[in-house]
């Protein structure tokens, strides 16, 4: 054996070192060893960092957005459990369904058995809830896009997700346009015609979307695209209708249908009267109007903000197997756009669409990539700041500083303060006290007017004839500051006392002033005091 070795020297003996194989290079023969930099930071993963960042992400939201997210969420959970609330005209003409305030009301439930209904409690923690959906959210689109485009777009695309100042201001919001993102996202997760495999189903995905389109019917706009490319490319289309797509779509709408019919107590199905109101009768239109093109010009500028020209650059620079989302984001602001009601947060749900094309433009920027990263980070934090602790902050203050006044009667045993808000209708989150009612003409009447409409009119005229003796006056009043000029006299003739001066906006705009009033009748000052 030693001669042969000797012959061939070539051959290696068992002391020497062992041969060492080139490496791979495709992403078929290598497993990823090393992580993004996400990973060893907190620990496991991405998960703990989405957590905690979005739980404080919720703490430091601290200001008001649209009225919907107390009055056709928080307000119809509370009366679910509590069996008192205001319901708007939406609940009482069926075109809002109870799935998505029940998961408030369950919360709720368990805090009223456990006696630790407080109210923090009942307006933090289904924030908190939001918050945890949010992360789970932004988990799986890291996830996602690491499988599509691997750890360095995926990183990226978290960072833009993160960075993003309208999904801090908007996502642990009490919003149904809120949970529609965050069931989107997951939804897209699972989407399978976007990561082919050999073994497929799309059960999950699917139900994911029914769920979505139960909470709010308008995310079928931003999903028909993508239901149309998975039909396109599927094989066999017919199974996949006939054994996927139909009895999730029927389990869902009947569960749903079951389950508003319980509450309204009669047969109902609020999906359709939502479109028949919104969309066929056009009542949207009353809350306001907008030109075509404002999603254009002003609607997703706002909402991308600072992301905008590292969006573009990267849908420029991706692969056509991204074309199928960008059909989505093209198809819902082209179908928005037709309505004539338009609002920031309906395309809010096409935003984490968007950041995947941020992520793919930060990797290929190179030698730009630090001073992008540095410009998204310092506008959106700015933005996210701003927005979340001072813009609009009024009105939840002034709740704080009315609870505050109730709780100083109840040692007294004296009578609950009856406020009344001289406010745009839906101006504050609350409850039980007497406020402007905008509810849009629904019988076709000539001429209608609102109380809202009517009151500011004519606000004098319309308080005298609202409260024509001192017997009937409230002990408060509430306006916003433009309003006190035009109603002097009658807080003169009647004695009211201006009590506090909250801050609300940096921008007022119509009748919504800079900062809310509060006025107390001339005994209640002297008793508050």
């Amino acid at each position: 054996m030693e001669r042969i070795r000797g012959r061939f020297p070539f051959v290696m003996s068992r002391s020497s070192e062992p041969v060492k194989l080139r490496t791979r290079k495709s992403k078929l023969y290598c497993k990823e060893k090393a992580d993004d930099g996400l990973h060893g930071v907190f620990g496991d993963s991405v998960t703990v960092c989405s957590i905690i960042f979005r739980l404080v992400n919720c703490l430091l939201v601290q200001t008001s957005y649209v009225p919907d997210e107390y009055w056709q969420s928080l307000e119809i959970s509370h009366g679910m459990v509590f069996k008192y609330g205001y319901e708007c005209w939406e609940w009482k003409e069926g075109i809002r369904g109870y799935t998505y305030p029940l998961f408030f009301a369950v919360i709720y439930k368990i805090l009223h058995l456990l006696r630790y209904d407080t109210v923090q409690l009942l307006v933090l923690l289904p924030r908190v809830l939001h918050a945890l959906l949010a992360a789970l959210a932004d988990v799986k689109l890291y996830h996602l896009v690491r499988k599509l485009e691997g750890p360095d777009v995926a990183k990226w695309t978290y960072f833009c997700q993160l960075c993003s100042w309208f999904t801090w201001y908007c996502c642990t919001r009490t919003l149904t346009n809120s949970m529609e993102t965050s069931l989107t996202v997951l939804a897209l997760y699972y989407y399978y015609p976007l990561r082919p495999a050999k073994t497929h189903s799309s059960w999950r995905y699917l139900s994911l979307v029914s769920l979505a389109v139960v909470v709010r019917p308008t995310a079928l706009i931003v999903w028909l695209p993508l239901l149309l490319h998975h039909l396109w490319r599927e094989d066999n289309k017919i199974k996949l209708i006939t054994h996927q797509g139909l009895p999730i779509a029927a389990v869902t709408l009947v569960t749903s249908a079951l389950m508003d019919s319980i509450f309204y107590g009669k047969w109902i199905i609020v999906q359709w009267n939502f479109v028949k109101f919104n969309v066929l009768h056009g009542v949207a239109e009353f809350y306001g109007t907008h030109p075509w093109h404002w999603y254009l010009t002003q609607g997703f500028v706002v909402v991308i903000g600072p992301h905008l020209p590292v969006f573009l650059h990267g849908c420029f620079s991706a692969s056509s197997r991204h074309r199928v989302l960008l059909m989505s984001i093209a198809w819902t602001l082209l179908i928005y756009s037709l309505l004539a009601h338009k609002e920031f947060r309906f395309i809010y749900p096409v935003l984490p669409f968007c950041m995947i094309f941020c992520g793919m433009s930060m990797v290929k920027l190179r030698r730009w990539r630090r001073p992008a990263a540095a410009a998204l980070l310092g506008l959106n934090l700015g933005a996210a700041l701003y927005t979340g602790l001072v813009h609009q902050r009024g009105v939840l203050d002034l709740m704080g500083h009315l609870q505050q006044l109730c709780d100083a009667r109840m040692p007294q045993k004296s009578p609950e303060p009856a406020v009344l808000f001289l406010m745009p209708c839906h101006s504050t989150p609350f409850y039980r006290m007497r406020f402007l009612e905008c509810t849009p003409d629904l019988t076709g009447q000539e001429g209608y007017e609102d109380e809202a409409a009517l009151f500011y009119t004519d606000p004098l005229h319309w308080l005298t004839v609202t409260f024509p003796n001192t017997s009937m006056l409230p002990s408060h009043l509430v306006l916003f500051e433009p309003l006190e000029k035009d109603i002097s006299v009658f807080l003169d003739e009647n004695k009211f006392v201006k009590q506090a001066e909250i801050f609300h906006t940096h921008f007022p705009e119509g009748r919504v002033g800079k900062n809310i009033l509060v006025y107390s009748d001339s005994q209640t000052a002297a008793v508050e005091h």
